[in-house]
């Protein structure tokens, strides 16, 4: 299994631009019945004028997960990705458990 990267929302400017200024992020993996998510959220500051800059209406997902990576850093991104993972394995052997002896 993989790691999921989404993007839930963005906040942009109010103006012709539109320059995503912020996005809500979540990083997720399903394993059968155990799920783990770890959730952010990355703030940007749009120049239009810069080369590359995108328009807001030809952004996809792909370009925004791409951004909020690269904000992260490959070791944060990592970092999270072992969360997710912890998470999984955490609820596959719990360390308590509920019960009575007999």
């Amino acid at each position: 299994m993989a790691v999921t990267w989404s993007i839930t929302n963005t906040e942009y400017n109010n103006d012709s631009d539109k320059g995503v200024v912020r996005a809500d992020w979540s990083a997720s993996e399903v394993d059968g019945d155990h799920t783990g998510t770890v959730s952010g959220t990355e703030s940007f500051t749009p120049d239009a004028s810069a080369a590359g800059y995108k328009a807001y209406a030809s952004l996809t997902e792909a370009n925004i997960r791409a951004w909020v990576k690269a904000t992260l850093g490959s070791e944060e991104v990592t970092r999270v990705e072992a969360k997710v993972a912890a998470q999984i394995t955490k609820s596959k052997t719990p360390p308590t458990a509920w019960g009575v002896p007999w």
